[in-house]
């Protein structure tokens, strides 16, 4: 297209009839037209947001308010309710694909890429980060082009807080609210960092009450996801409360009866557990009494998770992965060389700056790596993987001395078996990398 061209041709004829608000179906029709077209065009859609935004707030305002329901066509008061939570979903998908768009959000692919920095064979390497998009095809003329992503991601999703998200974030339709609450889990680290403290604490507790109150599963396992997407980023895991109420919120739809919430919680909490990272090397955390039960909490709830199916087992050994790697290790019962169970003191000296302060349960590593050994003769492929990633993380724990540990044998044993014969080539690679990590011979 060019500057032209767009005015006069495709967009403006969508736009028109998505407007239409006496023809439901038309209306639907074109809105899943204009998301398609965000999502595989991302470049466009700068150009014509403001135009999206007009349309998004005009079909939000007529399908909420009480007193247009003879707008729509239909027989009954139901079936126009039925109509109008068409029109609104399909609306604020627009909202959600054009923000996205907008923003580069470019999928939990960014998340994993943070993860490869830290395994072993990968961390010299560059990857490609594959976009689960078309090629962003775009404007001919320069102008449309010009203004970064960033700056303008940054205005746009500020406008759809105030402007289009608050109208429909509490609706009476549970398919309303989750693909509501959706759209925050498209947000970027560099968009929240951008945004004020009102809207941060706007966005972190309509997530936090969804999850936790809302009475509906899809609704909560959507607030999961974003919250295990917003947890990654280190403007949220530098403050206490957010951190430990997003702990709350995952860990109580862990324990939901339906699968597929706790499917998305397990995956939010592996992402809560990674985020530990960004605590490491804060010192107004070292040595809290707060911090040792949230990680107590999250040691109990991961390894509560490592005994449900595997789609839940292979977040919950990620997360226990995570753990393991900055957790310091105190009291071992099964440490030799330790009198009295306790590091030395200029150890625990040398560890403060690369690790948090140890769980309050001594056994909590013994555990873990029982539940490993567990996941990885009874789970599927992506269990196996994720222990042997999970290893890698336990054996960068320089407050673990491995040839002291009487469970060493028979991690390390399993550890060679796969690498000779797992028929996939992902776990060998995996869990030769695992190998590599220890420093010192057992």
């Amino acid at each position: 297209y060019d500057g032209c061209e767009w005015k006069s041709g495709v967009l403006l004829t969508l736009f028109h009839f998505a407007e239409q608000l006496s023809d439901a179906s038309t209306c639907i029709e074109a809105l899943q037209v204009l998301r398609a077209m965000a999502l595989n065009y991302p470049t466009l859609v700068s150009a014509y947001w403001e135009r999206v935004s007009i349309l998004v707030y005009k079909l939000l305002q007529s399908v909420v308010d009480e007193d247009s329901p003879t707008t729509w066509k239909a027989s009954t008061r139901d079936c126009v309710g039925y109509i109008g939570d068409k029109v609104l979903t399909a609306a604020i998908k627009v909202l959600d694909g054009c923000l996205r768009a907008i923003s580069g959000f470019k999928g939990t692919e960014d998340l994993q890429y943070d993860r490869l920095i830290d395994t072993p064979f990968t961390s010299d390497c560059i990857r490609s980060i594959r976009i689960s998009s078309a090629p962003s095809y775009g404007f001919v003329e320069p102008e449309f082009g010009q203004e970064p992503i960033f700056q303008a991601g940054c205005d746009q999703w500020s406008e759809a807080i105030r402007k289009h998200i608050v109208l429909v974030l509490h609706h009476g339709s549970a398919v309303v609210r989750s693909c509501t609450v959706t759209c925050f889990a498209g947000i970027t680290s560099s968009i929240f960092a951008s945004f004020n403290k009102q809207e941060k604490d706007f966005i972190t507790s309509s997530l936090i009450t969804a999850a936790l109150h809302d009475k509906t599963p899809s609704v909560r396992s959507a607030a999961c996801r974003a919250i295990g997407v917003i947890s990654c980023f280190p403007e949220t895991s530098l403050c206490a409360g957010i951190y430990e109420n997003f702990i709350i919120a995952v860990e109580a739809n862990t324990r939901d009866p339906l699968t597929s919430v706790r499917i998305t919680a397990s995956w939010a909490l592996a992402n809560v557990c990674d985020s530990l990272r960004y605590r490491v090397d804060d010192m107004s955390f070292e040595g809290s009494k707060t911090t040792s039960q949230v990680v107590d909490s999250l040691i109990e709830c991961s390894l509560r998770l490592t005994e449900d199916g595997d789609k839940v087992k292979s977040n919950a050994v990620r997360a226990l992965g995570s753990i393991s790697k900055y957790v310091k290790l105190r009291c071992m019962t099964s440490i030799k060389s330790l009198d009295e169970g306790v590091l030395p003191l200029a150890h625990q000296h040398s560890s403060n700056s690369h690790h948090l302060p140890c769980a309050g349960d001594s056994s909590w590593l013994e555990r873990t790596v029982q539940a490993f050994l567990s996941c990885v003769t009874t789970g599927n492929v992506k269990v196996q993987w994720n222990v042997c990633h999970a290893l890698s993380n336990l054996f960068s724990n320089e407050t673990i001395k491995l040839q002291d540990m009487d469970w060493a044998p028979s991690v390390f044993s399993i550890l060679l078996l796969l690498l000779r014969d797992a028929s996939n080539f992902k776990i060998r690679i995996q869990a030769a990398a695992a190998l590599a990590v220890p420093t010192t011979p057992l």
